[in-house]
Parts: structure tokens; sequence; C-alpha cells
């Protein structure tokens, strides 16, 4: 029990580390008090340049998949922990590292949104099913020019693809659910802005609003 514990804790620490924050930092700019405030990849692309913002996304997506290919197989050797747990642990890692990106201790328990770092997760978990949900965003994305429509639409993508894919794991398919469910929630600024009329497009400079991430 102790530890799993252990695992679960690392991989949220993992998962908090606020890269946007910090490459912004790096440059002498509080990001959650530039462009749209958040503190993902899409504002830090807006505020700081596209390598930027290519960098913290893919770093945010490293930190979820580090979690469930590194850190948990590597963390279940020292502390004996059965080999049947392993699918287990791993799942509840990613979950771990998601939550730590979403609530990160570092700022307040105020983070991202949790796209990147789900999609990294899941590239260890689900490969598959990353490949539909990347295909659902770019797919919105390209239709409406709403990065926060991309999302949603990943985020239920996701959990379907987890669900009817062959062979699935019933509990992949509840957390999965979960985080696809808290993510959409993470958006409910971002539809709010929809539904008036005032979501910026991809490619838009937004005054003051928080990005999707």
């Amino acid at each position: 029990m102790l530890g799993s514990l252990i695992i679960v804790v690392a991989a949220y620490f993992l998962g908090s580390i606020p890269t946007g924050y910090l490459v912004a930092r790096a440059k002498g700019i509080d990001i959650r008090s530039t462009g749209s405030g958040n503190i993902g990849a899409t504002n830090a692309m807006r505020v700081l340049g596209k390598p930027a913002g290519i960098f913290v996304l893919l770093v945010d997506a490293l930190k979820g998949y580090a979690a469930v290919a590194w850190l948990c197989p590597s963390l279940m050797k020292p502390f004996n922990l059965p080999v049947a747990d392993a699918e287990t642990l791993r799942i509840v890692a990613g979950m771990a590292a998601v939550l730590g990106h979403n609530f990160t201790c570092w700022l307040k328990f105020k983070g991202g949104k949790g796209i990147a770092t789900s999609g990294g997760a899941y590239l260890a978990l689900a490969p598959l099913a990353v490949g539909i949900a990347v295909a659902a965003f770019l797919l919105a994305v390209l239709l409406t020019r709403y990065v926060s429509i991309g999302s949603i639409a990943s985020a239920i993508a996701l959990p379907a693809a987890v669900w009817c894919l062959p062979a699935h794991n019933l509990f992949l398919g509840i957390v999965t659910t979960a985080l696809g469910a808290m993510a959409i929630y993470k958006h409910k600024s971002n539809i709010k802005r929809l539904m008036t009329g005032t979501e910026s497009r991809l490619g838009q400079k937004p005054e003051s609003q928080e990005a999707t991430k």
C-alpha cells in the first residue's frame, strides 16, 4: 500500500510541473496576467510564440507519458509490488499526473485543462484511442477554427474510443470517462463564450480570457 501511494504521489508531482508558467517566467513574463491568463500551450503560443507553445505542449504531454511508461514501472520493482497490479497502477499514475497538471500545488491548485497531459498518459495506456481523439481534435479545429471545440471533441472521443475498442479495460474506461468529464468541465468558460459568440478562433489574440488547454 505504501509503495502504491508513493507512486501515485510521485505521479502527481510530476504532472504538477507548471511548464507554461516556468517557460514564460524564464522570459520575464507572468503568463497568468498576460494574453488569456491560462498557463497552457495555447496561451503560451499566443504570448510567447509558436516554438515556446509547441515546447509547452510537448513537455505537458511528456509528463503524462512519463508517469505511466517510466515512473510507475521504475518504482514498482524497488517496492516489490505485484506484477498483477501493474496495469491498475499505470492507470492511476496517469490519472494522478493529469490531476497534478490541472490542480498544481505550485500555483495554488490552479492549472491547465489536462488535454495534453491526458494525451501523453493515454499514448502509453491506449495509443489507438489517442489516435482517434487526435483525429477528432484536428477535424473539429479545421472545421470550426476553435481550439476549445477541438479539445472538447477529443475529451468526448477518447473515452468513447476506450469503451468501443476490443478488449477494453473496465477500470480504464471508467477513469477515462471521469477524466473526459473533468476536461469538459474545465472548459466551462470556453463553452459560455462559444454560446455568446465571444470565443477567440485559432490565430486570434484574446484580450483577456482563459485559453483552452
